[in-house]
């Protein structure tokens, strides 16, 4: 395989430079260290057609980003391209006529034969028309473990997460924390999502999530998810800080056994110079299950009034999904490539797993593309109050969750 410096100087040499650069301004929320070093490859290549990118990174999560951009967009004072998962939470924005339509970018560009899975550009499909540029698939569905916390403690690292929990005694005993976990709510229903597919397996968590079957709800599948989640917030109760990638330094430094979060990890792992199989261990799935979802990010492209900008917009979205890109950026990302044609022998330890659980179609749909934006925050609500008081039991928890799942849109 090329080199990623051999990449992009090839990406430089067959860019179509425009007549005179335009400036696009592009929100997004990757700032941490590992994110920043992706996006800076995305804004690399695009810089390489003529045009420049003006970098509005937000801090903070998705959920502290997602209402400053929608207000801006329905404030008229758009930027040119936006971040969102993939999923539902543009479809309003879509839906009022303020998403510009990228069908004529995607048809030219052969998106529809090149883009796996096909669920990826149907979750910003409209009316038959194409309003995104999907440019990765993150999966939630991993549990990462530090191996010189388990050499600390002088136990072996588990194989799924029934071990972990066994191990956690120990664990602590040598001073360590468990399970890192930061303090944030979108983080707390992660790890509750990951555990109810690993747990309860993909047709329960599809009745719940897709169907909307309160019956299944408030069944024995799911209080056994919400078992598991006890231990989970049992074991992470010491953590004391609020961001992921302040909780993956845990893991990094040997201070915590490990965490439940998706695979952008790795890019955090990455940067401190860990390697997969070595210094640390990926279990998709919890080990229990080997399955992950198509999550991931998605760009949006506000309407404007500006010919060049507009045009500009169009190079913006092929040069995202262009192969080079898409390597370059991924690795970097820790995410898998949308593109099913690209090369991928980069790919470390970690990313071999996801490519190999992709190729066999054990995937499941992100909840953000089976639930409306209002019902997945009442989800939020109820994950974060269950993580962060212990005084919450079990019972009551899934009563509440049963009543979400039963008015779920």
């Amino acid at each position: 395989m090329r080199s990623i410096r051999g990449i992009l100087l090839s990406l430089i040499s067959v860019a179509a430079v425009p007549a005179s650069a335009t400036e696009l301004e592009v929100s997004h929320w990757w700032t941490s260290e590992g994110e920043a070093a992706a996006v800076a490859e995305m804004a690399r290549a695009f810089n390489a057609t003529g045009n420049t990118w003006l970098d509005a990174a937000i801090g903070g999560s998705g959920g502290i980003a997602r209402p400053l951009m929608v207000s801006r967009i329905t404030g008229g004072n758009p930027m040119a391209a936006t971040q969102f998962n993939h999923g539902r939470q543009a479809e309003e924005l879509v839906e009022a006529g303020l998403m510009r339509d990228m069908t004529d970018i995607a048809d030219a560009e052969g998106w529809r034969t090149t883009v796996r899975p096909l669920s990826l550009l149907d979750a910003c499909t409209v009316d038959g028309r194409i309003y995104c540029a999907p440019v990765n698939i993150h999966s939630w569905q991993w549990l990462w473990l530090s191996h010189k916390a388990f050499e600390d403690a002088g136990i072996p690292v588990p194989s799924n997460w029934y071990e972990f929990v066994a191990a956690a005694d120990d664990l602590e005993a040598a001073g360590k924390i468990p399970l890192a976990m930061g303090q944030q709510s979108w983080q707390s229903a992660g790890t509750f999502n990951v555990i109810l597919i690993a747990v309860a397996g993909k047709e329960v968590y599809e009745r719940v999530y897709a169907n909307h079957d309160a019956e299944v709800a408030a069944g024995p599948a799911i209080r056994r998810v919400f078992e598991a989640a006890d231990d989970a917030r049992r074991l992470s109760r010491n953590t004391k800080v609020q961001d992921w990638n302040l909780a993956s330094n845990l893991v990094i430094t040997g201070k915590a056994g490990g965490q439940i979060m998706g695979d952008w990890v790795q890019s955090e792992l990455q940067i401190a110079g860990l390697v997969a199989g070595v210094d640390y261990t990926c279990l998709p799935g919890l080990g229990i299950n080997p399955i992950i979802s198509t999550s991931g990010d998605a760009f949006y492209f506000p309407v404007l009034n500006d010919a060049e900008k507009s045009k500009a917009q169009g190079v913006l979205a092929a040069t995202m999904l262009k192969p080079e890109t898409q390597i370059a950026f991924n690795l970097k990302k820790g995410s898998l490539p949308v593109r099913s044609d690209v090369d991928q022998q980069a790919a470390n330890d970690c990313m071999r797993k996801g490519l190999d659980i992709l190729e066999s179609g054990n995937t499941v749909p992100d909840n953000n593309q089976l639930l409306s934006p209002d019902t997945n925050n009442q989800l939020n609500d109820l994950f974060a109050e269950f993580f962060n008081d212990h005084d919450i039991d079990i019972d009551d928890a899934q009563e509440r969750f049963v009543e979400i799942v039963r008015n779920a849109d």
